[in-house]
C-alpha cells in the first residue's frame, strides 16, 4: 500500500489514522532510509505504508517470506520474467531482501522476497490466497512455467472476469493458470 505518510491531506492515510491503530510511527526502515509506518486495520491485518515519490502505480510491493532467497530469485526471474532490481543484506537484523519486478521500483509494483537467517520454511495459514500477474498468452506462459521447472497446479482454465467491487461479469471470461513458487506461494496468471 502506498501513501505519502507524512502528508496528512492523503485521504488514505487520514482514514487509516482515524479508523485504525497505528502500530509503528513513520520513520526510516532498520538499516535504511525508506520511510515506513504500520497501521492495523479493523480485522487485525497489518499494513505497511511506504513513502515514495509520486508514481503511476499506487501499489508499492507485496512481501513474501522465503526459505532460500537465491532459489526464489531464480524462480521469479525464470518463471515470471521478473528482474532482480536490488538486494539488501542486513546482518545486524539477520535478514536479506530481494526486490523483484518488471520495471523500476520507484514507479512499479515489486515483490519483496524476505529471507530471515536460519528460517527455511513458513506456515502459510489460510489468510493469503495468491498474487495475480497479467499475461498476453496463457498457453505460452504455461509452457514457459514448465520449461523453467515450475509446477502448473491448475489451468489454463476459463474464469469469469472480475469487475468493479469484486463482482463477476458472467458475460465475459478470462483464461487463468495457477502455479506455485518454491516456498508454496500461489501465483495466478490471468490472460489480458
Amino acid at each position: 500500500m502506498k501513501v505519502n505518510i507524512l502528508d496528512l491531506s492523503s485521504p488514505l492515510l487520514f482514514s487509516a489514522l482515524l479508523l485504525h491503530q497505528v502500530t509503528r510511527d513513520a520513520g526510516p526502515v532498520k538499516g535504511g532510509t525508506t520511510v515506513i509506518a504500520f497501521v492495523k486495520d479493523p480485522s487485525g491485518y497489518l499494513w505497511e505504508l511506504i513513502q515514495r515519490k509520486d508514481s503511476p502505480e499506487p501499489l508499492c510491493q507485496v512481501m513474501l517470506r522465503v526459505g532460500d532467497l537465491k532459489k526464489s530469485e531464480e524462480w521469479y526471474s525464470k518463471v515470471l520474467g521478473m528482474k532482480l532490481l536490488r538486494e539488501r543484506d542486513t546482518p545486524e537484523y539477520k535478514y536479506t531482501l530481494g526486490f523483484m519486478g518488471y520495471g523500476p521500483e520507484e514507479i512499479s509494483a515489486v515483490i519483496e522476497l524476505t529471507y530471515n537467517y536460519g528460517t527455511s520454511s513458513y506456515i502459510k495459514g489460510n489468510a493469503f490466497s495468491q498474487v495475480a500477474v497479467a499475461t498476453k498468452d496463457i498457453q505460452k506462459t504455461a509452457e514457459q512455467v514448465k520449461a523453467a521447472g515450475g509446477k502448473v497446479l491448475a489451468g489454463p482454465t476459463t474464469v469469469p472476469t472480475i469487475v468493479a467491487a469484486g463482482a463477476h461479469d458472467q458475460s465475459s471470461s478470462s483464461l487463468s493458470l495457477v502455479t506455485e513458487d518454491p516456498d508454496g506461494w500461489r501465483i495466478i496468471f490471468v490472460q489480458q
